[in-house]
């Protein structure tokens, strides 16, 4: 028996204001509209690399591919388990690290330089030592550096695999180096600016990152445990397993991956590629407000 005619538009919709709501907070349409809707100039231009990249679903694997990456970090990952109130309030970070993202990528330069203060007010106050008695603060450039390089190497990683419109190399390297203009912001010093730079990077830092208890524990909770309602939690093991298939085989070794997520590798990209998909339809139900004109500063 069909459905009737508008039940389909309507549970798409209900799905797209979920997810949004999920992602961006209670007051998610609020924020989007200042973000798209504000009249002034931005960052980036609308024909730039990071909003092609930033705007796609693909996001939501890379986003999780660069918390499970980041991990590995044991410095980083001490600061992260001692100050971000991670597993207490994922939500909450979640929503603040979405609207960091968009404001900068999509909102007004004035908004965009009020968002990067605020983070960098925080990363002046986090502070401490971790359990091997190696002291940190998170405006510490390399440890920036380390962020940094694993969202960006995660996001576009993603995107090339899941995108919509993938990116050709001058557009990859266009995507790093737009990425280094919002580091050098939040006070990374020398952020690469192309894909290979990307990667050297990357490759640079792997003598310093190993498994530890927490960034286990991190994989357990992201993979195994996600604090989700019981219906998603069957498309959100494929989307963990997609993020986990996404990183470089040394770093998907050391996570430490749980046994369902080892069980969907096999059909983590077609997996990977339903969800980005159906992602991307009930998304695309709740439209967004856009400025225009949008002119970036030089």
């Amino acid at each position: 028996m069909p459905l009737p005619p508008l039940v389909v538009p309507r549970l798409r919709e209900r799905a797209g204001e979920a997810l949004l709501r999920r992602v961006a907070g209670p007051a998610a349409h609020e924020k989007r509209d200042r973000i798209h809707g504000t009249p002034g100039p931005r960052w980036f231009a609308p024909d730039r690399p990071v909003r092609v990249v930033h705007a796609d679903a693909s996001m939501y694997v890379g986003g999780l591919a660069a918390l499970l990456l980041q991990s590995l970090h044991p410095v980083a990952m001490a600061a992260v388990s001692a100050h971000s109130g991670f597993q207490g309030d994922p939500w909450g970070r979640l929503q603040r690290t979405s609207t960091f993202l968009a404001v900068t990528t999509f909102g007004t330069s004035e908004d965009a330089e009020r968002a990067v203060l605020r983070v960098r007010r925080v990363h002046e106050r986090v502070v401490g030592t971790s359990p091997a008695g190696v002291p940190y603060r998170a405006s510490d450039p390399h440890l920036l550096t380390w962020v940094h390089t694993a969202e960006a190497y995660c996001f576009l990683r993603a995107h090339q695999r899941y995108g919509r419109h993938p990116l050709p190399p001058e557009g990859q390297d266009g995507y790093v180096a737009d990425m280094a203009q919002v580091a050098r912001r939040l006070g990374v010093t020398h952020p690469p600016e192309t894909r290979a730079e990307l990667v050297k990077c990357l490759a640079g830092y792997r003598p310093e990152l190993r498994a530890t208890p927490e960034s286990r524990a991190t994989a357990r909770y992201l993979l195994a445990h996600p604090p989700l309602p019981r219906p998603v939690l069957l498309p959100y093991a494929f989307l963990a397993a997609a993020a986990a298939e996404l990183l470089p085989p040394w770093a998907r070794a050391a996570v430490g991956l749980p046994l369902t997520t080892r069980l969907l590798l096999p059909l983590a990209r077609p997996g990977g590629r339903a969800i980005t998909a159906a992602i991307r339809w009930v998304t695309s139900a709740v439209p967004v407000k856009e400025a225009a004109p949008v002119s970036p500063l030089p």
